[in-house]
């Protein structure tokens, strides 16, 4: 039996077809959602300022975590509304509370990315 038979849970073909559902997923966020292109564009300026500032290597790491972080969110987010969506396209309190506690978590992630990209660069900038 092949190691890329359909009855294993193990395989090259299994694992080449899951990273292209992933990257179909990552598509799909960029083409559908302008918050997720938003949120690209910040972590490119982020990026770029990183550079831009010498920032050290545990500032790269921090950084990094909260750019793939928040993409993540967003993304998760996007998959909640659609979900929602799918079960109830009318409207309904419930899937409106679920829809917005999902936005909610993607807002504060932000907040808190900031605040935390204020505490990196902004005494770079002030030196």
């Amino acid at each position: 039996m092949s190691m890329d038979s359909q009855g294993t849970k193990f395989g090259l073909r299994r694992l080449k077809k899951s990273f292209g559902h992933a990257w179909q997923g990552i598509r799909s966020v960029w083409s559908s959602e302008q918050n997720f292109r938003i949120h690209t564009a910040a972590a490119v300026i982020a990026a770029a300022l990183g550079v831009f500032l010498s920032i050290s290597a545990f500032e790269w790491i921090i950084l990094v975590t909260l750019i793939f972080g928040m993409l993540a969110l967003e993304t998760m987010n996007t998959a909640i509304e659609k979900a929602v969506d799918l079960v109830t396209p009318e409207y309904h309190p419930l899937a409106k509370a679920s829809k917005d506690l999902a936005s909610a978590a993607v807002l504060l992630f932000a907040i808190g990315s900031f605040i935390i990209g204020c505490i990196i660069f902004i005494p770079k900038i002030l030196s």
